[in-house]
């Protein structure tokens, strides 16, 4: 395969441990790898060469809790409390029971949905996180099955697990939230997943590779806790727990088995490198020490928690502490640029403006995520690394002297013009090959109100769907002459 060599405007490169810029440089892909980054080689090699013009060359964003979904926080935003809007099962949807709101076909589409969704935001490398609020239990085999398809014939670089659990949340018509249990069904669960970790785990070139899901700390058993622990570390997977979230987890948790979130996954020795801990914002100064000690990894989400009116305080302190901060993107649109940038802005609220500069969350998306993977070959940009490139078009920015603070200023994930991964042009001029984006959009979008059609079905005292969402203004209906 001819080496392909891409230049541009600026170029994000890597040096002595550290992000450096290069003014007017380049990145030479030689198979799914870097060859050089910097000034252009002289003499030119024999290759193909694309100039991008006034672009950034950057590294490949690396998304812990990727949006693999059709997200329904837009369902939850200003309907609340949330226990009455069908974000938490009721009893009487629990003795029904529970039932799957989705096919498999429309499981399969909506993967293939998330991940090029994905990869039009420039992100290279997803750990894909879903509901399982609209699930009979947890996610299948099966769905992963087509999830892998989709990845590899996509070029998504990819960590793949189906989501299990040993129990789930309840509510009662006083409002109070309490745990019910399946733990035969949720141990059974996480033998499929691991017989599926070890089917897939270096599939397309290396790619794809395994995760593990547990699901919500609070209902999550000792036993699925210590076993997922003692088969991720023989295999040397990352595991993800959602933890420190919020008030109800904090209460069941304590309530449950008398400690601390986190103090609890030590307890039960499931705590440790590539462990990732999605979102922290209910941590204690005990807790993050825990998280440093063990060389677990924050994995940081800013845009959903500030829509839900929570903010992590503080990243500064996160980081000055040593602890491994990655990102994830958790909700739609999978913007990590809108993310970064998010993040950057809470983090000034709570510290103050000088408190971080742009290129601490610039790492997050890029070195931390690698660095909470335990690799050392994505995320940057440098001789023998991944070729995972994300091209930002500044055609449409506000220009300034240096690229990453334009990004954090004047671009979002629309300005993606181009993605290559493990060397490939998996996107170019934001078109991907094989994905027919309005069509797509439209079948989602049909989808998702197929969803929203049986929200009464495990909301509490089941009302109708017009009573569930309130629009925001009062709706004329007009004929189809618009009169």
């Amino acid at each position: 395969m001819m080496a392909t060599l891409l230049t541009a405007r600026w170029v994000i490169g890597f040096n002595r441990g550290t992000h450096v810029v290069h003014e007017d440089g380049c990145v030479l892909v030689n198979g799914d790898r870097v060859a050089h980054v910097g000034a252009l080689p002289n003499p030119l090699p024999d290759c193909t060469r694309i100039d991008y013009g006034e672009a950034i060359l950057s590294p490949g964003f690396i998304d812990l809790d990727a949006l693999s979904d059709l997200d329904t926080t837009v369902l939850g935003l200003d309907n609340f409390p949330g226990w009455q809007k069908g974000r938490v099962w009721p009893n009487s949807y629990v003795a029904r029971p529970p039932y799957e709101m989705y096919t498999s076909e429309e499981l399969a589409f909506q993967k293939r949905f998330a991940f090029a969704a994905l990869i039009r935001n420039g992100i290279t490398t997803a750990l894909p996180i879903a509901s399982l609020f609209y699930r009979e239990w947890g996610e299948t085999v099966a769905e992963f099955d087509d999830a892998a398809d989709t990845a590899e014939a996509l070029g998504l670089r990819a960590y793949l697990g189906p989501a299990y659990r040993t129990g789930g949340q309840v509510v009662d018509t006083n409002g109070a939230i309490r745990a019910i249990y399946d733990e035969p069904r949720g141990l059974a669960g996480l033998e499929d997943a691991a017989a599926y970790a070890a089917r897939i785990d270096g599939r397309a070139q290396g790619r794809i590779r395994a995760m593990f899901a547990p699901d919500r700390i609070e209902t999550c058993t000792p036993a699925l806790l210590s076993r997922t622990a003692a088969i991720a570390f023989e295999m040397g997977a990352p595991v993800r727990q959602h933890c420190l979230q919020s008030q109800t987890e904090l209460r069941l948790v304590r309530e449950q088995h008398g400690v601390s979130p986190i103090r609890y996954l030590a307890d039960n020795g499931a705590l440790g490198p590539k462990w990732l801990l999605p979102h922290g914002t209910h941590a204690t100064e005990a807790d993050m020490a825990l998280i440093r000690d063990a060389g677990a990894a924050l994995v940081h989400c800013p845009l959903v928690l500030a829509r839900h009116g929570s903010m992590l305080r503080s990243l500064p302190r996160w980081l000055d502490m040593g602890i491994t901060v990655g990102m994830g993107t958790d909700t739609w649109p999978p913007d990590m640029i809108s993310n970064m940038q998010l993040g950057l802005m809470t983090a000034r609220i709570a510290d103050g403006h000088t408190a971080i500069r742009s290129e601490a969350l610039f790492d997050t998306a890029t070195l931390g995520g690698a660095r909470a993977l335990g690799r050392d070959d994505i995320g940057r940009l440098v001789r023998g690394a991944k070729a995972d490139i994300t091209v930002i078009d500044l055609g449409k920015t506000l220009q300034t002297t240096d690229p990453v603070q334009t990004v954090m200023v004047s671009c979002s994930g629309r300005d993606v013009r181009d993605v290559w991964i493990d060397g490939r042009r998996v996107m170019a001029d934001r078109i991907i090959p094989g994905i027919d984006e309005a069509a797509d959009t439209a079948r989602a979008q049909a989808q998702f109100m197929g969803l929203v059609e049986k929200y009464p079905d495990r909301t509490l005292g089941h009302p109708p769907v017009s009573q569930i969402f309130r629009p925001s203004y009062t709706r004329e209906i007009l004929d189809r002459h618009g009169s």
